[in-house]
């Protein structure tokens, strides 16, 4: 059955959206397109608009981890860490490479 005009809607299933961690709740409100700017995420907060893991959050510099979900109305997201994009970015610290470019 559809909610009545007065019900409450289902959230939708969340979103993955991979960050660079640590990311506060603000941060992340604006990369998962859940605001539109960070002046709409503290809106957004103070209002009580916003659920971390089902619970409402008041505080925009709260660290979020992977696996939490954040939801603003019927928009949910959840945290995921952005994979290392570039696995030669490791190579300075491998034994007997050259450090800073030097040969």
């Amino acid at each position: 059955m559809a909610p009545s005009a007065g019900g409450t809607r289902e959230p939708a299933a969340p979103e993955t959206v991979p960050v660079r961690l640590p990311v506060t709740l603000g941060q992340f409100l604006k990369v998962a397109s859940l605001a539109s700017s960070g002046g709409e995420a503290k809106a957004l907060i103070g209002r009580g608009s916003v659920q971390v893991n089902g619970e409402t959050e008041q505080r925009r510099g709260r660290k979020l981890v992977p696996g939490d979900v954040v939801q603003v109305d019927a928009a949910a997201a959840q945290v995921a860490a952005m994979a290392d994009p570039s696995p030669a970015s490791a190579m300075g610290s491998v034994p007997g490479a050259p450090a800073n470019g030097a040969s």
